[in-house]
């Protein structure tokens, strides 16, 4: 059968565009994973200000989140099976479980795609952290609008940017990352 195929040189040889690779992604995995993690806090940051001025999510804007953690998955070596069909079936479960919460008007559909295609970048155990700080933090957004509601006497529903609760969670975890090497 001859020798084991290294799965680093397989991806080397992909990426070459000639005899010499223009850019040797093998000794830069880790700073083109950390490009994408910044990338994916701008859009959150994105997610969040637009929310909080016109109370909607983009599609194009969740689409971007939930397909640029393809190349994450590739850089951070994720393999396919099963390490990348978990983080799907994860995600789809998280998509189904806000789908309910949209169904009954709990939540916008934007926030509802946005945290599933959040979800993508985060392992299963990370993920449980995300529903637990954005609805802590959803629920502080919650009372402080509720307040401010009453305060100024406004008319109308209460609509809540819960992709700002979203965003916090994500930008949460995506610090913890790189925080916690320093405790």
């Amino acid at each position: 059968m001859g020798a084991p195929v290294d799965r680093h040189q397989v991806h080397a040889r992909w990426l070459r565009f000639s005899k010499q690779p223009r850019l040797d992604l093998l000794v830069m995995p880790g700073v083109i994973a950390n490009i994408l993690v910044a990338i994916l806090a701008a859009m959150l940051l994105v997610a969040a200000t637009g929310d909080f001025r016109s109370r909607t999510i983009p599609n194009w804007l969740n689409a971007s989140i939930a397909l640029s953690a393809i190349p994450f998955w590739w850089m951070t070596g994720l393999a396919l099976w099963p390490e990348v069909a978990v983080q799907v079936a994860v995600a789809a479960a998280v998509l189904l479980l806000f789908a309910l919460a949209f169904h009954f008007g709990a939540m916008g559909g934007g926030d509802v795609k946005m945290v599933a295609a959040l979800a993508l970048w985060l392992p299963p155990g990370a993920v449980l952290k995300l529903l637990v700080i954005m609805s802590l933090a959803g629920g502080a957004l919650t009372l402080a609008m509720l307040v401010r509601h009453k305060m100024t006497k406004s008319q109308g529903q209460l609509e809540i940017p819960y992709g700002a609760a979203i965003a916090f969670g994500g930008l949460w975890l995506i610090s913890e990352r790189y925080l916690n090497q320093f405790g």
